[in-house]
């Protein structure tokens, strides 16, 4: 890389769109990506803005979480120019250093992946949210991270697997829909940590497998039940980039979306 393209970004805080100096002091492959990304982001908010027409919802309920994993910082950076305010990674060792060199950007990072307690340490330094909270043990474990940090509060969704409920999935990460219950009240209960609401991923068996309007429909009872015995418990993280019409038509506040921005995935080593 031969210019800082990590900010701190003029225009202060909130959306922000960067000013023709920033813009001019791109490479010419950095201004090649930015353009491309911003094509892509472009359709992206247009299935978005659709999806919340057709369901009779604001735009303004959906918020679009940049998946970056695979993919450097500099695309992070060149994100955050074109106005994304979240991104989501889902390996610590990719995540940690990514966010580290973004820190000047006004990004929140929200940790999707499968979250061993060894890493969680690391995970606390950087993530605002973690989606993939899916047994008691990891509440302990963040819990005591975040107080031995003495940072805000860690905002927690419980990964729902909707598989489980069927008896399938048993290996997956996720917890079954009859265990939600429990695990969003021992978050409530545990200092430290926020509960903000329930996420899934389309299941892969079951009943609902390549049925995804089904399964966010599933998602959207849990949600509103939990939401029930927590009222400000109201994210539902669920759609990605093949799935997202669905998930928003479900209720859906939060869609991850990779592929459609970023471009199709290099496999992980």
């Amino acid at each position: 890389m031969t210019n800082d393209i990590f900010g701190p970004f003029p225009g202060g805080p909130g959306p922000f769109f960067p000013d023709e100096s920033w813009l001019k002091a791109l490479t010419e492959g950095q201004r090649a990506r930015y353009e491309e990304l911003g094509t892509n982001l472009d359709v992206v908010e247009r299935r978005i803005a659709d999806a919340c027409a057709a369901a009779g919802r604001p735009r303004e309920d959906v918020t679009l979480i940049v998946v970056t994993k695979t993919y450097p910082a500099e695309d992070t950076a060149l994100l955050a120019g074109l106005g994304v305010t979240d991104v989501a990674e889902n390996r610590d060792q990719d995540a940690g250093p990514k966010a580290e060199q973004c820190r000047n950007l006004p990004l929140a990072w929200h940790f999707v992946g499968q979250l061993q307690t060894n890493k969680v340490r690391s995970v606390v330094r950087y993530a605002n949210h973690v989606h993939s909270v899916d047994r008691l043990r990891l509440v302990g474990s963040l819990s005591a991270a975040v107080l031995r940090s003495e940072r805000p509060e860690l905002g927690c969704l419980v990964q729902v697997a909707l598989d489980k409920e069927h008896g399938e999935g048993g290996h997956r990460a996720g917890v079954a829909p009859e265990d939600v219950a429990e695990l969003t009240d021992a978050i409530a209960d545990t200092p430290g940590l926020r509960l903000d609401g329930v996420m899934t991923v389309a299941p892969l068996a079951g009943p609902l497998a390549g049925d995804p309007a089904r399964a966010f429909d599933r998602l959207a009872e849990i949600a509103t039940a939990v939401r029930a015995a927590h009222p400000a418990a109201t994210m539902v993280s669920a759609g990605m980039s093949g799935d997202l019409e669905q998930a928003i038509a479900a209720g859906a506040t939060h869609v991850r979306v990779g592929t459609a921005v970023l471009g199709v995935r290099s496999p992980l080593g």
